[in-house]
């Protein structure tokens, strides 16, 4: 099994762990038209939203909602996207800005500052973060799952500016889908209820709203708009995370998204082919789900609601504080279960799988037991694995992982590897970053090492705890394999992912990156630095670390220097730290 592992190391393919950004206070309503029917494997593949009646088209109105949160403090990174720039952070437990008085009415009559709804969704221990991240997004979505999968709202979005001193001249919105080999366009947008033309940049992933009047710091507008997504049928693009395929309809990112808006200004780029496209803050969704009986839904968060018919279903799921919201559909999943603690581990793959299915299980529950002690509970009452046909071996989003089919398959071999222990090495590693990119978020495209590098180093840990040092020293021996692939290049793991070759990413961010951070561990010493990562991860909970913040904490549990190791392995020369 070991033996396994280590060859899964050496895969010249890099994991692809997501996800996933946001603004101050930001509301999105999205409303739009479709029609329903029954899910089909067919090549045209669209996605539809259920209706709600409205004056101007009674029986075709769909909405989606979302609030967008603050970012909590500075984040100094190198890289400038926009010449439009916000003042410091407010802090997690900031006061809650006066809203708009009169507010869009809720899709599911749930006022916009109930946050009740997310506690089933987290533990008893972890609730008091529902009275703290003030302005934090809140999405209201409503999507009708029909016979040819196509997605047609229409979005009100209610847009809290709480920035500090710098007015706002546009909004804009990522628009995924079009960089992931399918399409999303928008229609009748509307300002405050004035007409207002889209513009679209960046190979249209980027939608940008231009306001008739700048939106000073502390005053909010509503946002209305169409938009019609087209899901790929076969792989798609992002790894597959966003495809019709097999039986399986993966909706990674589909919804609109507001842009990260930081020190930097609006974070719109396009991210690289490889590695992750998403970087976020923690947000809340509300998601109502209608879609043919026979289909099983696997989402983030918890169901709250099902309704169920001959023909149809409907459920609704409750997320927060998460950094987005995934959902995966099969007509084929089966599901296992276990209790570990007080959360819920759910594995999910088709009939002939259910055994890899159930192995998955088992690695998870060890992982999460050895990590919550590690690095602080993991918050959520549910953690689910989702079999798909991504190609990345393993892609985490919030409180659920998307995991390789074929890596179920116990008697098969996956790129010329055994099956067995290349699933264990990706469970272990897409459940470490239910800490390392969803509780403690990064800028997965500027610093991708901060959540790679950490989910792999906590890898190392799994095989130490799960097994003996001897298994953790194999795995480590297998990242020394992996960096050798490339020459064993003195590259900066603190590189943004676009400075990287395809090699050089997996190389140097999947493997010289987490022999980093032994070295680190070894230059604080094993208990100082477990102190450290344990801090780390409570310290930036639910908030947005930099590379920096990293390096100061560290620095503070070691009471050391530690700018020669980090200009040795982690800064490009030219920079200053």
């Amino acid at each position: 099994m070991l033996q396994s592992f280590i060859r899964y190391e050496e895969t010249a393919m890099p994991n692809k762990t997501s996800p996933f950004l946001c603004l101050p206070g930001l509301a999105l309503l999205l409303v739009g038209c479709t029609h329903s029917g029954q899910l089909a494997a067919a090549p045209s593949i669209t996605l539809t939203t259920t209706a709600t009646p409205t004056a101007r088209h009674p029986q075709h109105r769909r909405q989606l909602y979302l609030r967008y949160p603050l970012p909590q403090q500075p984040r100094p990174r190198r890289h400038q996207r926009s010449n439009l720039l916000p003042a410091p952070h407010q802090p997690l437990n900031a006061p809650t800005p006066t809203p708009t008085p009169i507010l869009p009415a809720s899709l599911f009559e749930i006022p916009w500052e109930d946050r009740s709804i997310f506690k089933a969704g987290l533990l008893d221990s972890q609730q008091s973060i529902l009275d703290k991240l003030p302005g934090a997004s809140i999405y209201h979505i409503n999507l009708l799952i029909g016979d040819n999968l196509n997605l047609n709202p229409r979005s009100r979005s209610h847009f809290l500016h709480q920035y500090g001193s710098c007015p706002l001249d546009d909004i804009y919105f990522r628009l995924f889908p079009n960089l992931a080999g399918g399409q999303s366009r928008v229609s009748d947008l509307a300002v405050n209820g004035q007409s207002a033309e889209p513009v679209y940049e960046l190979r249209d992933s980027a939608l940008r709203v231009p306001l008739a009047a700048p939106l000073p710091p502390g005053e909010s507008m509503v946002i209305a708009m169409d938009f019609a997504v087209q899901v790929p049928a076969g792989e798609g693009g992002n790894y597959g995370a966003f495809a019709f395929s097999k039986d399986v309809l993966a909706l990674a990112h589909v919804y609109p998204m507001i842009a990260v808006y930081d020190d930097e200004g609006w974070n719109v780029e396009i991210a690289p082919t490889v590695g992750d496209v998403v970087y976020a803050d923690a947000g809340f969704y509300v998601v109502r789900v209608t879609a043919p009986a026979g289909q099983t839904l696997v989402a983030s968060g918890v169901e709250i609601e099902r309704n169920e018919s001959a023909m149809q279903q409907t459920v609704t799921f409750a997320a927060g504080p998460v950094r987005d919201f995934y959902l995966v559909t099969s007509s084929s999943y089966e599901v296992v279960s276990r209790v570990v603690g007080q959360v819920t581990v759910n594995s999910y793959a088709p009939a002939n799988l259910l055994d890899g299915a159930e192995v998955a299980l088992d690695q998870a529950a060890q992982a999460l037991e050895h990590f919550n002690r590690r690095f602080g509970p993991y918050p959520f009452t549910e953690f689910d694995l989702v079999g798909t046909t991504n190609f990345a071996l393993g892609i985490e989003y919030p409180g659920i992982v998307a995991i390789l089919l074929d890596l179920y398959d116990q008697a098969g071999q996956v790129r010329g590897q055994a099956t067995p222990g290349l699933l264990e090495g990706v469970v272990a590693h897409e459940v470490a970053h239910q800490w390392f990119y969803s509780l403690v978020g990064n800028d997965q495209v500027d610093e991708p090492w901060l959540d790679e590098a950490l989910a792999q180093y906590a890898t190392i840990l799994y095989y130490n705890d799960v097994y003996d040092e001897q298994a953790g020293a194999g795995f480590r021996s297998s990242l020394e394999r992996r960096w050798a692939r490339v020459g064993q290049a003195d590259v900066p793991i603190g590189l943004p992912v676009r400075d990287y070759s395809v090699d050089e990413y997996s190389g140097i961010i999947y493997g010289r990156g987490p022999l980093f951070i032994t070295q680190l561990a070894e230059t604080m010493g094993q208990t100082a630095f477990d102190a450290f990562l344990q801090d780390y991860a409570t310290t930036y909970r639910w908030r947005i670390a930099t590379g920096d913040d990293f390096k100061r904490l560290a620095q503070q549990h070691c009471r050391c220097d530690l700018t020669p190791l980090f200009e040795e392995w982690v800064y490009p020369q030219s920079s200053t730290h």
